[in-house]
């Protein structure tokens, strides 16, 4: 995208909140659901089914995302995608966005229109009918996006992850590892000292490209998620902080033993049990049962003396944190 004048791209600091705001409310349209949208104290959102799934999650320039490595576009899509897979998760359809954004003075406002323009497109390509209906603005010397996500359950059942049963089968929808490739590419390759640089694309093969993009701009599958619960999925949950992790809290939460088969994990079974930030579905499913999307990739047993197998050995990781994995350098 070609950069703008200065003069056509003014510091946040310069602007009126109003002003800013009428550059990310011109941008993101109103929502199949959306009763009344921004304008006023609060919006309003249809729920025909009478139950409203609700989640929130905050990206914090640091320990979340990286300026050197994430546009505007990436963060608005992000932000919104990670939030809208834990609606799925749910079984839910996602109806709205609530976003609250800190920015920093310096911040220019082609920066925050592409956020907008993120968050739009993440909608339309992941939820349709699913919008951004009101948040907040404030400032910051650290930039930071909070999002509050509503959903739907249309009728349905919400699935919780603690309704896995022996017997039942262990599936996943989407990808697992892709994501944690990505950050490896990202410290290994974009950095200078300990401090992020910009990506260059031309140095990247189509696999790390790919892996990048799942890192910054992840694409879960948030229309299995109703799938899933139509279908009779007796537990699920988005696997944010690795399947390691997220399987043991699964299992922990159902009182079972989830057993996984690393033939099944794919090309890379180690970074698909250890990665995080993959946001696929991972589901409990009765035996026989298994919707279009999702694959097997082990079974519920009654639990034993570990929470998680592969292979029948106990897993020794503990999967994806945030502050852990991701250094503490700026950029």
């Amino acid at each position: 995208m070609p950069s703008r004048h200065e003069a056509d791209d003014p510091r946040l600091g310069d602007l009126s909140e109003g002003r800013i705001l009428q550059a990310i409310l011109t941008r993101t349209p109103t929502g199949a659901h959306t009763l009344i949208g921004p304008g006023d104290d609060a919006a309003v959102i249809a729920t025909p089914s009478g139950s409203v799934v609700a989640t929130t999650d905050t990206l914090v320039h640091g320990p979340d995302f990286r300026l050197a490595w994430s546009s505007g576009y990436d963060l608005g899509w992000k932000a919104a995608a990670v939030n809208l897979a834990d609606v799925a998760a749910m079984g839910a359809r996602p109806t709205a966005l609530l976003v609250a954004l800190a920015v920093p003075r310096d911040l220019r406002l082609s920066f925050v229109e592409r956020l907008a323009d993120g968050f739009r497109d993440a909608c339309a390509a992941l939820a349709p009918g699913c919008a951004v209906v009101g948040g907040d603005l404030t400032v910051s010397d650290v930039l930071t996006v909070a999002v509050t996500a509503l959903g739907d359950l249309e009728g349905r059942t919400a699935v919780t992850r603690s309704g896995a049963r022996p017997g039942d089968v262990v599936a996943v929808a989407g990808e697992l590892g892709h994501a944690a490739r990505g950050l490896a590419v990202l410290f290994g390759r974009f950095r200078d000292g300990d401090v992020p640089v910009a990506v260059d694309a031309a140095k990247l093969a189509a696999g790390e490209r790919a892996a990048v993009t799942a890192q910054l701009r992840p694409a879960p599958p948030i229309g299995l998620g109703a799938v899933a619960a139509t279908a009779g999925a007796t537990a699920m949950m988005d696997v944010s902080d690795g399947l390691a992790l997220d399987a043991r809290r699964m299992a922990a939460a159902s009182g079972v033993t989830i057993a996984l088969e690393r033939a099944l994990l794919g090309d890379d079974p180690e970074r698909a049990i250890a990665g995080g930030e993959d946001h696929a579905l991972l589901a409990a499913f009765p035996e026989g049962v298994l919707p279009p999307g999702f694959r097997v990739i082990g079974a519920v047993r009654a639990a034993g003396p570990e929470d998680l197998l592969c292979d029948d050995l106990p897993v020794d990781l503990s999967g994806w944190d945030p502050y852990r994995d991701w250094d503490s350098a700026a950029g």
